[in-house]
């Protein structure tokens, strides 16, 4: 991958752009492919990334429907953490962590990871008592987490107001390994990557159907710009997973819910790290251009829009105002949805499913973001091994059928 001096990347920033090469090829569909991955955003850029680079193959297509990082990637309010109660939970966000801490390195393109920290607030008995059996287990599994009292919150973030609110802070569980990221700097990135790589990454290319050989394996896809063949294809799709799944007789477990954020207008870098509370259902954390990134819960009926109901804002935004009150001058600049596939669990799948070739990555619910590279990592294991990962063997689709749940409600730190 070409690689650039200060004084050059200087002189290319001041140009008005001209000699500027595109990040990655607009390709045409081949009418074959070794593998597809079907999704454009973080996950299906970085599984496509992933197979190339670790497993050998290099005919594969990424198709889009939209454009890249138009989904879910680009619609997220981007925080990282790994502090997931169970072992399998905690092995599978942990392995996405230590992958972001080098990620701007392995794709030589910065994602502007910044592990500032992620606290997330008790205000009653019951969310102490929880918030320390996450500690806990944490650390059983060696993942970073500790208790802060009220007084050690208001250190580590001086903003916040712990007492003389409806909901007083009690303490704080806090994972300092934990951040955000830059979202579509992490789709460029791993799309750039994948293609030096030879992967072809073709937009607009909306699926409509399935192939199927005589055996029932899958042979291929349909889509409006045609007929695209291979024997390997791994969908991630997010919020349309069920969607698709359908064309091939799939039965998925998975509702669909807007989930909404909202983001300030600019200010100076004021607030160190992300403060997330289940209880009020909101989150908040700065982003690198000063914007206040306010996070809810999800709405309370499933859609398939990129929208939701007013009120749902509204609750997050009063939360945000009694936690931190210096911010309810604070003018909101815009605010968007998207939409997220959600397991009764509450944890992922990333398995192989009934149709001999055919894979799939998606049930994330709010957690999708942070695991976008051990995803993505994992997906790329599962097919190329038709097989998964010891990470990810728990997270199958037969786990509904059988009783292995994982419920991580819990600790999905937000209503959903």
């Amino acid at each position: 991958m070409q690689r650039f001096s200060g004084l050059t990347l200087l002189r290319r920033g001041l140009s008005g752009q001209r000699g500027w090469q595109p990040q990655w090829r607009r390709a045409e569909p081949k009418p074959s492919y070794d593998a597809i991955i079907v999704g454009g955003g973080g996950h299906g850029l970085g599984a496509a990334y992933y197979l190339a680079k670790e497993h050998g193959l290099r005919r594969i297509a990424v198709v889009e429907k939209g454009w890249i990082g138009g989904g879910n990637t680009g619609r997220n309010t981007t925080i990282i953490r790994s502090n997931y109660l169970f072992d399998e939970s905690a092995a599978l966000y942990d392995h996405s962590v230590k992958l972001w801490e080098t990620l701007s390195q392995e794709l030589n393109y910065n994602v502007m990871f910044s592990q500032r920290g992620v606290m997330m607030l008790a205000h009653t008995v019951h969310d102490v008592q929880v918030s320390k059996r996450h500690i806990y287990a944490n650390r059983a599994n060696g993942v970073d987490n500790e208790w802060l009292s009220p007084d050690e919150a208001r250190r580590i973030c001086p903003l916040l107001k712990v007492d003389d609110i409806r909901f007083p802070v009690m303490g704080a569980a806090f994972q300092a390994r934990g951040g955000t990221a830059r979202h579509d700097a992490v789709a460029w990135g791993f799309a750039r990557a994948a293609d030096a790589l030879g992967v072809d990454i073709i937009e607009n290319c909306e699926v409509t159907g399935f192939l199927r050989d005589s055996n029932g394996a899958v042979a291929g896809i349909e889509t409006s710009r045609g007929v695209i063949r291979a024997p390997r294809i791994g969908v991630s799709a997010a919020g349309h997973t069920s969607v698709l799944l359908r064309m091939v007789d799939v039965r998925m477990p998975l509702e669909s819910y807007p989930l909404q954020a909202l983001v300030s207008e600019p200010v100076k870098p004021i607030f160190p790290c992300v403060v997330m509370s289940n209880t009020i259902h909101a989150y908040i954390s700065q982003s690198d251009k000063g914007e206040m990134v306010i996070g809810a819960g999800t709405d309370a009926y499933t859609s398939y829009t990129q929208r939701g109901g007013l009120h749902i804002s509204r609750h997050a935004l009063e939360a945000i105002c009694e936690l931190f009150p210096m911010f309810r001058r604070l003018r909101m600049m815009r605010a968007w949805g998207g939409i997220v596939d959600v397991t009764p669990d509450r944890s992922p799948i990333i398995a192989k499913t009934p149709v001999p070739g055919l894979y799939v990555n998606c049930g994330w619910g709010t957690g999708g973001f942070k695991a976008t590279p051990g995803a993505a990592n994992l997906l790329a294991w599962t097919i190329a091994h038709d097989d998964p990962h010891p990470i990810n063997a728990p997270f199958t689709i037969e786990r509904f059928r059988d009783g292995e749940l994982i419920d991580e409600a819990a600790a999905a730190a937000v209503a959903h």
